[in-house]
């Protein structure tokens, strides 16, 4: 049983750029019989509204309810009302929903909507943002990431990528991007999907901002001479090892001067910390400046050591690098 005024609606941001799937992916959740109770928040400038078939409404009616107990809300404007006001319904049992999609633009860095979920407090008592889920069409991958800072931030920020149009490609042009995309965000997790046909599974749940997972990066992304960005892309990731443990005030005074001077830059960190003086692992995470820290269970026999990725637009690497070296005990 949930207890009072925890977080107990799960939020998952859906981006990717446009004409990538998102809106052929969306049509597919509301119209499947999943078993699951989704409420899907469409974005008004979208390249296309979610298929009016489905929509066949009053005009000044806002959320409808599918057959297969979805419901698709076109309120616009302030998230932050948009997500009260469909709490509200939901409490007066006007409508059901166990989950929350919310489409973003497809020119849209999701970072602002993460945010949400870290400072407004009447959405944070509620809803928790489980991850972010962009959707990359592999046949024009290559050139919209050449050309569109904003479908690099969309990659950055990701917890999961869903590929699409991989029928398109052959099989060299599909594992060329995906070492690209790892290069990028050696975070997420790539998996292909056609026409729209992914498991609902893929999208809820990921648990992308759960402090309680272990930090994953991909092995590929250790392989392969990751430290060559072969596209010059602005955007990409590294991960910092220790088995020397941090000192906690340092660390604690080195990461907030480091926000502090690449916020905007820092897309996604997330870690697991190795603190001298503690037997607990002490897990932390962020969004651009904002970010939060849980102590968890003890090591036990797991080996000791610090594990932090950094994903971010021109980071200077080598000098974040001996930072934390400074902050070692």
């Amino acid at each position: 049983m949930t207890a009072p005024n925890q977080p107990d609606i799960p939020v998952t941001i859906l981006t990717g750029f446009l004409g990538a799937g998102k809106t052929t992916l969306l049509n597919r959740i509301l119209k499947e019989d999943h078993k699951h109770r989704i409420a899907i928040v469409e974005n008004e400038f979208g390249e296309q509204n979610i298929d009016s078939d489905l929509l066949v409404t009053e005009q000044n009616e806002q959320i409808v309810t599918m057959s297969n107990g979805c419901v698709c809300c076109t309120i616009r404007g302030d998230l932050s009302r948009v997500l009260t006001d469909l709490r509200l319904r939901r409490d007066k049992g006007e409508i059901a929903f166990d989950y929350v999609v919310i489409e973003t633009t497809g020119v849209a860095n999701p970072g602002p909507v993460a945010q949400t979920f870290f400072m407004d407090d009447a959405v944070a008592a509620f809803f928790r943002l489980d991850g972010v889920v962009t959707v990359v069409d592999a046949k024009h991958a290559k050139q919209i990431l050449d050309d569109e800072a904003a479908a690099r931030d969309q990659v950055g920020f990701a917890d999961k990528i869903l590929l699409s149009k991989t029928d398109l490609c052959t099989e060299d042009e599909v594992e060329a991007l995906k070492k690209r995309l790892t290069q990028m965000n050696a975070r997420a997790r790539i998996v292909n999907v056609n026409m729209g046909v992914c498991d609902v599974a893929e999208v809820l749940d990921i648990e992308g901002f759960n402090m309680n997972d272990v930090l994953d990066v991909d092995p590929a992304f250790f392989s392969d001479g990751h430290h060559h960005h072969h596209h010059n892309d602005d955007i990409h990731s590294f991960v910092y090892e220790s088995d020397r443990p941090f000192n906690h005030e340092k660390f604690e005074r080195y990461i907030g001067s480091l926000t502090n001077v690449y916020g905007e830059q820092l897309l996604r960190y997330k870690g697991l910390l190795y603190l001298e003086g503690t037997d607990r692992k002490v897990a932390f995470q962020g969004v651009h400046m904002l970010m939060g820290a849980d102590v968890m269970g003890p090591w036990g026999e797991a080996k000791r050591a610090s594990r932090v990725v950094f994903i971010g637009r021109n980071l200077p690497e080598e000098a974040i690098r001996r930072g934390l070296d400074t902050c070692l005990a």
